[in-house]
């Protein structure tokens, strides 16, 4: 995840006055002091999926063995085309609390349902977290960008209520509670207290869907008078699509339902740089899964495979995130620090990214540039 700068005015005032550092020596960050125990290492249940799901899975345990990182892996065999997850991969997210996957391919159509879908349902993984930043020496059409999308992701137009009412005619239902429209909003204001985040946007089509995503608007309002440091506003979706397109930076956190947090996070990956290259994870109050944040292209295409040059940055990314979340934030720097190294000097890209390095040489780039 992109970080902030942090300024040291005091510390700079007192090594320019008093000399009290020496002016050759960089400020030292303010150590971060574990818990007993904090260093035990971390069972992860690990889901390599489909496509080149195993590629880029079989990238981050390399590094993470690199590093020394203290994280061990129980890994399972999940593929989309299951009828559910298998009960012992549930078992093993909800006794480990966190899990890294690879994508599943969802069918098109058809009567088998996403295990995407499932997964999130049964865990109660209400959030979905998406950030698209500009990574430096990687061009855009739009400099400054640094978004967070935060998902509603349990309900909304991904209920699963559909039914065949009479021969050719569908009924999908849309279902919006007050009780998932306010924890999410909670989440949103959270993180960017948490992350000094200056606003939060809901994104919305309460113009035309009144009671649903008005009910969604209204719990976002309560939930944003508890916050007054943080700016709040609104937009509708159809609006947010063209401002993201032509001025991305004006956005800061995104608060929305279902189906539209989906297409504005993969939009705003691709503004950012591509969806190959921007982490995400989803969180509930137990359990976490951590993923390539942008779904379009996770499961990646024959092509690829068979060349194995897919790239591994967002799911090296997202891996930093989890390192934070496990509260292992000296591993998470250093493989944020080198892979963000690996992409600057831009000599060793995937194909998406303008180059044509194979996943391994990646690999082998971040593992040269671990401190």
């Amino acid at each position: 995840m992109a970080r902030r700068a942090l300024t040291l005015p005091i510390l700079k005032r007192l090594s320019g006055a008093g000399r009290l550092l020496p002016p050759s020596q960089p400020a030292r960050t303010v150590t971060y002091m574990p818990r007993p125990g904090d260093g035990t290492p971390r069972a992860v249940t690990l889901i390599p999926g489909d496509g080149v799901g195993p590629l880029v899975t079989a990238a981050v345990e390399q590094i993470m063995s690199a590093m020394h990182a203290p994280v061990y892996f129980e890994a399972y065999e999940v593929h989309g085309d299951m009828k559910r997850v298998p009960e012992e991969v549930i078992e093993s997210i909800r006794k480990n609390k966190v899990c890294l996957k690879g994508g599943l391919r969802t069918p098109v159509g058809g009567g088998v349902s996403s295990l995407n879908v499932q997964l999130r349902k049964e865990l109660d993984l209400y959030a979905s977290l998406v950030n698209c930043f500009n990574l430096p020496g990687l061009p855009t059409r739009h400099e400054g960008v640094d978004i967070v999308v935060i998902r509603e992701n349990t309900e909304g137009e991904y209920s699963g209520l559909e039914h065949e009412v009479v021969p050719g005619v569908v009924e999908s239902l849309k279902v919006i509670t007050k009780f998932c429209s306010e924890r999410i909003a909670k989440y949103a204001f959270e993180y960017a207290y948490l992350n000094n985040r200056k606003k939060v946007t809901a994104v919305h089509k309460a113009n035309i869907m009144k009671l649903a995503d008005g009910l969604f608007l209204e719990s976002c309002r309560e939930v944003a008078t508890k916050y007054p440091s943080i700016k709040y506003n609104e937009i509708i979706v159809d609006n947010c699509c063209m401002q993201l397109v032509s001025k991305p930076e004006q956005f800061d956190v995104m608060v929305t339902p279902n189906l539209y947090g989906n297409l504005v996070a993969n939009t705003a990956a691709g503004i950012a740089g591509g969806t190959g290259v921007m982490p995400g994870g989803n969180v509930g109050a137990d359990t976490a899964v951590f993923e390539q944040g942008a779904s379009a292209g996770n499961v990646g295409n024959e092509k690829i495979m068979e060349q194995k040059k897919a790239n591994p940055v967002a799911l090296l990314l997202s891996s930093a995130m989890m390192l934070r979340h496990l509260q292992f934030p000296s591993f998470a720097d250093r493989l944020e620090t080198a892979v963000k190294r690996v992409i600057s000097e831009g000599k060793v890209r995937t194909k998406d990214l303008g180059g044509d390095s194979t996943t391994q040489e990646v690999v082998d780039a971040v593992i040269a540039n671990l401190d």
